[in-house]
């Protein structure tokens, strides 16, 4: 009989810390339980968020007056200037509060939003799974009515796989992702010498009828668009002029046109 799936399980699940047994336990629990992973993509979310609006300034260096070592230099020093290092700590404390206000307020301001968020989430899938030469993918192309039977669901439409081989690229499979706008579907192709593409599909919440435009993130570029209400991004370590008609094919399958 198989144990009980755990919150420690659901949150090993989403950090892709489980071995392989235990993760498929996992993935059959969350295909028949959408609400559950409806909320353990949001945690993933709120993690992904905090983590890109910190990375700025967890690369920063630490600021002297907040020195582990000094401050156990200060903490035993005399008590009469004990007063002093306190005022000291509580002027640092605003000080970081202001800039920590300061931060947020730019870092909100610089997300990118529609398609361009699309084609940023689906450039760090890209960094993260492309590159994964173990396990890019929970669900390979034999597994494809599975796959589209799953994200359909959060889809709320039949996701379409485009067909890529006539411009070199064979689907190797899937996975959900987590992004700022929910769970999404990442497909991922490879031409069988070393390079891959990834395309990244969710709901919008805005900027639901958007043209194909040309974006790009860390380690990958390619083309987003958005029609009836679903986006999609197309992108890979490739230049943009030998990313479009394939980002375009991909496009005219996924609309019928």
């Amino acid at each position: 009989m198989n144990r009980p799936i755990t919150e420690d399980d659901l949150h090993g699940f989403v950090d892709h810390a489980l071995d392989a047994k235990r993760h498929a336990e996992v993935h059959a629990y969350l295909d028949a339980h959408p609400e559950v992973l409806a909320r353990i993509t949001r945690y993933a979310d709120q993690r992904d968020w905090l983590r890109a609006a910190l990375a700025p300034i967890a690369e920063e260096p630490i600021p002297s007056q907040l020195n582990v070592l000094r401050l156990i230099r200060r903490q035993r020093q005399p008590f009469r200037i004990s007063h002093v290092a306190a005022v000291a700590a509580a002027l640092a404390f605003m000080a970081v509060g202001g800039i920590g206000g300061w931060v947020f307020r730019g870092a909100e301001s610089s997300i990118p939003k529609g398609i361009f968020a699309l084609g940023r989430e689906a450039s760090e899938s890209y960094s993260v799974f492309a590159t994964d030469h173990i396990r890019p993918v929970e669900m390979r192309a034999g597994e494809s009515a599975q796959l589209i039977n799953w994200v359909s669901r959060f889809l709320g439409r039949t996701l379409t796989i485009p067909d890529l081989s006539k411009s070199g690229y064979d689907y190797l499979g899937g996975r959900v992702v987590a992004t700022s706008e929910g769970p999404a579907v990442l497909l991922l192709y490879d031409d069988g010498r070393g390079s891959r593409l990834a395309m990244l599909a969710r709901t919008m919440a805005d900027a639901r009828d958007t043209p194909m435009a040309a974006v790009s993130g860390k380690g990958a570029q390619g083309y987003a668009w958005a029609n009836q209400g679903i986006g999609y991004s197309l992108v890979g370590a490739k230049t943009e002029e030998s990313l479009h008609p394939i980002a375009d094919e991909a496009r005219r399958q996924i609309s019928g046109t």
